[in-house]
């Protein structure tokens, strides 16, 4: 079993599994070295990081100098080789055209999905995330508990390696000792937010991100995540084993040829592979699952994208992980566009995005530092977690939940663009432009607010009544409201931007602005869209259990970002592997049980 064609597709499979990012990666998985038989259904075309990532080339050795395109957003190196904020022939639409109303969707058409293009950042769910409502009194409890995901966040850490450190603080749950990784010391930049922000009582520190330090302990650890199954032990073993520390050789963004840091391709798929029980079909758009009459998932009718031809494939059960957005519409457009799973009527409702905001600023400080290399890991090394907790308690500040502050800035490779804005250079030519460049690089920093929103009724998808994709699939319509909640926070949140930056006897960088709707990132921006189908204890007021599982559909689970009940401050991709993991045990345990 392999990377196949359609033509090549067994009669059957145990599960079928709709995506190859985090949740499907980690599915696959957990099933795979369990001895279950799954088939993969990628829609985008296969993707090997170690052949095709650019590691060692400079931006002034790519088009452009490797600056942004409608087709390479984010730069003519980074990982994501087909999709983003538009796939040709896939279009989304907007219910307004206001701007604060609309919703970005970033799609990723390729082997991996969004775990090629991420920052990593890996922090836990804390207990307070998991039941918000009991808290405050708004939004949605989970039917879980911290206690109930915790051993799979270890194990999580454990196989893909997270470096960082343990914080002790409030809701910021620490990792069991000498399960986190050495994290690189702190640049510049990030270390004099650190001295000015202890000031201010924002409490920055190393970063938790899923990127090796080290290798990891290939002999110790697939004993301790697969304690009773010594076949898993040894595939596990020779999957990490042909993975390597990180030497600091370019950005995250471009991917990993040598597997330092996670992604789905290099550290969940080949152990699946290797396991003989996975084949992925990629190019394979799913368009909806089957239902028999009975009402059990029996497969999954997707388009052959070579073909344009409709193609089916049959299996026990079947994952959807395809992203919250793409899940949503596959559940919609089942059942003749009827949709499945959808008896309480809260598919497509409460999704959710990170609320996002960003300040720069130029520090005098920073100004002529000698030359040095600072590339560091491919992403910030240093954060700071949500600190306000006691000041909501006592009702210090005007908004109910957090939000983590990440940084930019220091000396890194530069791109395309000149690495000086242009009123610090508008003038100059020869030494002198050469002077000022010397002087001004690395002396700009940049601080975003991360935090969590609150979902409500007024942000959803559903399906749009006349605009079909190039297959003649119906496609989503997107509302999107930002609440007070929301808004608050992000004004916060430059309200501490600045004064940071002005303590430290910076000038601010940004358009002034009193209005957070100017400021607040748009719905989808942030590409941490999650909810759709969110998880409960009650049928009626969600779509799955605690299990991931679909309350109406009993071998039909979501192991995408889907079935989030509430979005923490914490970057969501180390939950959802975390609950795919948990939800594949599960599966497991049904399917000995003859429950599926």
């Amino acid at each position: 079993m392999a990377i196949i064609t359609p033509s090549k597709t067994q009669p059957a499979y145990d599960v079928i599994i709709v995506g190859s990012g985090a949740g499907g990666g980690q599915a696959a998985y957990t099933l795979t070295l369990a001895g279950m038989k799954c088939v993969m259904l990628e829609a985008g075309r296969n993707y090997e990081p170690a052949r095709e990532t650019p590691m060692f080339q400079r931006p002034d050795q790519a088009p452009l100098r490797g600056l942004t395109t409608p087709e390479k957003p984010f730069g003519f190196y980074d990982s994501t080789i087909d999709g983003g904020w538009e796939v040709p022939g896939e279009p989304y639409t907007q219910a307004s055209d206001k701007r604060e109303e609309q919703f970005h969707w970033w799609r990723p058409r390729m082997l991996g999905g969004r775990t090629n293009h991420w920052g990593r950042i890996s922090l836990r769910n804390g207990p307070y995330d998991f039941k918000p409502r009991s808290r405050d009194g708004l939004g949605f409890d989970w039917p879980i508990a911290y206690e109930d995901v915790d051993p799979y966040y270890t194990r999580v850490e454990q196989l893909i390696g997270v470096f960082g450190t343990n914080s002790g603080m409030e809701n910021t749950p620490d990792s069991p000792e000498g399960v986190l990784m050495p994290p690189p010391k702190g640049r510049i930049a990030e270390l004099l937010a650190q001295k000015f922000g202890r000031k201010m009582g924002v409490p920055f520190m190393p970063i938790h991100r899923a990127v090796l330090t080290r290798q990891q302990d290939w002999q110790g650890l697939p004993a301790k995540l697969h304690p009773d199954n010594p076949r898993a032990q040894r595939i596990v073993q020779e999957a990490m084993r042909a993975r390597a520390a990180c030497f600091w050789a370019t950005d995250c963004g471009r991917g990993c040829s040598i597997g330092a840091n996670y992604q789905s391709t290099t550290v969940h798929l080949p152990p699946a592979l290797a396991t003989g029980d996975l084949d992925i079909l990629p190019n394979a758009h799913a368009r909806e699952v089957l239902v028999n009459a009975e009402g059990k998932a029996v497969g999954v009718l997707y388009i052959d994208k070579a073909t344009g031809k409709e193609m089916r494939v049959l299996g026990r059960a079947v994952i959807l992980a395809a992203s919250s957005g793409e899940t949503v519409r596959i559940l919609l457009n089942s059942n003749g566009g009827k949709g499945v799973a959808n008896s309480s009527g809260l598919v497509g409702k409460y999704i959710m995005d990170t609320v996002g905001t960003s300040v720069a600023g130029q520090i005098p400080q920073l100004e002529d530092c000698p030359p040095h290399n600072e590339d560091g890991a491919g992403g910030a090394h240093f954060y700071a977690p949500w600190w306000g907790y006691k000041d909501q308690a006592a009702g210090q500040l005007d908004f109910p939940r957090g939000y983590h502050i990440e940084t930019g800035g220091s000396r890194r490779m530069p791109s395309g663009a000149n690495p000086v804005p242009e009123d610090f250079t508008r003038g100059l030519y020869g030494t002198r432009l050469k002077e000022a460049a010397r002087r001004y690089y690395g002396s700009f920093v940049s601080y975003s607010c991360r935090g969590e929103m609150i979902p409500n009724e007024g942000s959803f998808c559903e399906l749009d009544p006349a605009l079909k994709d190039k297959w003649g699939i119906p496609v989503l319509r997107w509302h999107w409201k930002w609440s007070e909640h929301e808004l608050r926070q992000v004004a916060h949140a430059r309200k501490t931007f600045i004064e940071l930056i002005q303590s430290m006897g910076g000038s601010m960088r940004s358009p002034e602005s009193n209005n957070p709707l100017e400021y607040i990132e748009a719905g989808g921006k942030i590409i941490h869209e999650v909810g759709g189908a969110i998880m409960g204890a009650d049928p009626k007021h969600s779509v799955c259990n605690q299990w991931n599982q679909t309350w109406d559909v009993k071998n039909l689970f979501l192991c995408d970002g889907s079935s989030f009940a509430s979005n923490a401050d914490k970057n969501p991709t180390l939950t959802i592997m975390a609950l795919a993991w948990r939800a594949g045990d599960h599966l497991v345990e049904q399917a000995k049980k003859g429950n599926l």
